[in-house]
C-alpha cells in the first residue's frame, strides 16, 4: 500500500457531513457497544471529564471489570475512543460525529430493531417479501391504517414513526436543498409531509416560500404542533386528507414528494403523481426525493443501513418516475443520484 491509499477501515469520502454518524455503526457488536456507551452514559463522562482509566470508568458505573474491558475494546475497535497508555478518550472523529447524536441515535435504535426481523425472517425477505413484511416489527411500525383516530394508542404508535421520519428528513433535506432551487417557488406542496419537517427546512431557506402538507389527519394534528414554536410555521399550513381518495389542494408553483411514493405499489404511486400533475400551475415543478435500490453486490449490508435494507423491494429506479412523468407530459425531467449513505433519487420535471 502507498502513501495516499486507504486502509479498509477508513472513512471515505463524504459529501454531507452527517454522513460521518454511519462510520460508526458499520457492524454489529462495536455498533452495540456504542449503543451501551450512549445509553449508559459513559460517552457523556468522558465528554465533561476528559480521559479516564478503565478501572476508574468500572467503578464509576459499577461494571463488572472484564466487562467494561470488553466494552472498552470494542469501543477502541470502532475508533470511538483512544488510548494513551491505559487513559481512554473519545477520538476527534467521534466527536465531530457526535454532533449529530440525535441521528447516531436513531438508526441505533432502527437497526437494533431491524435486525430482530433479519435473524427471525430473512429467508422470508429473500423469498416472500411480502410475507416478511407482514412479520416484521420495524415494516410494523408504519401503521398509516391508524392515523384516522385520535385514541392514546393511536397517537403513540404515529408519534414513534413520525419521529423516525422526522429526524431522518431533517439531514436529508440537506441533500435536497443543495442540489435543487426553491428560491423560484411561491407556493409548495408537499404530500406525506409528515411532521412538516420537510416544509420547515424549504421555509428555512427560502424565506418567501409557503408551504402546505396534505397528510392524513393525526399525522396533521402533530405535524402541527411540531411546527408551531418555530419562526416559519406561519408560512406552513396543514391539509387532513388521503391523498388517494380525497380532492387534493391545487394551484401550486412545486408538488414534492419526499420518502412517501415508496410506500405504495406501483398503480397506486402513478396515481399520486397524475393527482400531482393536476394540482400544478402550468409551469409547475414535480419533484421526487426518494430512496433508490440499494447497492449490494458484493459489498456487506453496514448495521446503519439494515432499516433500509428491509425495505429494498420498495425502492424503485429513477426510470418509473422518469417514465410516469413522461407520460403526463412533463418536459425538462431531470435525475440527480445522490450518496446519502445510500442511494436517494432527485427527480423533476415541468408541467
Amino acid at each position: 500500500m502507498n502513501g495516499h491509499e486507504a486502509g479498509p477501515d477508513a472513512p471515505r469520502e463524504r459529501e454531507f457531513d452527517f454522513l460521518r454518524v454511519d462510520e460508526f455503526l458499520r457492524s454489529l457488536l462495536p455498533s452495540c457497544a456504542l449503543g451501551v456507551a450512549l445509553q449508559s452514559g459513559l460517552i457523556d463522562f468522558l465528554v465533561q471529564n476528559g480521559p479516564a482509566a478503565a478501572e476508574t470508568l468500572a467503578d464509576r458505573f459499577a461494571a463488572d471489570a472484564k466487562g467494561m474491558r470488553l466494552l472498552l475494546d470494542q469501543l477502541l475497535a470502532n475508533r470511538v475512543l483512544t488510548d494513551d497508555h491505559g487513559r481512554f478518550a473519545l477520538s476527534e472523529d467521534f466527536l465531530k460525529a457526535l454532533s449529530y447524536r440525535d441521528l447516531m441515535e436513531l438508526k441505533l435504535e432502527m437497526s437494533n430493531l431491524g435486525v430482530f426481523d433479519l435473524l427471525r425472517f430473512f429467508p422470508d425477505l429473500v423469498f416472500r417479501p411480502g410475507e416478511f413484511a407482514r412479520k416484521s416489527d420495524f415494516c410494523g411500525l408504519f401503521a398509516y391504517d391508524r392515523c384516522f383516530e385520535k385514541s392514546e394508542e393511536s397517537v403513540r404508535l404515529t408519534r414513534r414513526w413520525m419521529r423516525i421520519t422526522t429526524v431522518l428528513t431533517k439531514y436529508e433535506a440537506q441533500a435536497c436543498l443543495k442540489y435543487h432551487d426553491f428560491g423560484g417557488y411561491r407556493r409548495i406542496l408537499d404530500v406525506g409531509g409528515n411532521s412538516g419537517e420537510f416544509a420547515l427546512r424549504i421555509c428555512r431557506s427560502h424565506p418567501r416560500a409557503e408551504v402546505t402538507v396534505f397528510d392524513l389527519p393525526l399525522v396533521c394534528e402533530i405535524g402541527a404542533a411540531h411546527v408551531q414554536r418555530e419562526p416559519e410555521a406561519k408560512r406552513i399550513s396543514f391539509v387532513k386528507g388521503n391523498a388517494l381518495g380525497d380532492p387534493w389542494p391545487s394551484d401550486f408553483d412545486l408538488v414534492s414528494f419526499k420518502s412517501t411514493l415508496h410506500d405504495w405499489p406501483e398503480e397506486a404511486a402513478g396515481r399520486l403523481m397524475t393527482s400531482a400533475a393536476e394540482a400544478l400551475r402550468p409551469g409547475g415543478t414535480l419533484l421526487v426525493f426518494e430512496r433508490g435500490p440499494l447497492e449490494t453486490s458484493g459489498t456487506p449490508v453496514a448495521y446503519a443501513h439494515i432499516p433500509f435494507f428491509l425495505f429494498q423491494h420498495s425502492f424503485r429506479s429513477p426510470r418509473f418516475y422518469t417514465q410516469r412523468m413522461q407520460a403526463l407530459g412533463f418536459r425538462n425531467i431531470g435525475v440527480r443520484i445522490l450518496d446519502l449513505g445510500t442511494p436517494f433519487l432527485l427527480v423533476t420535471g415541468v408541467r
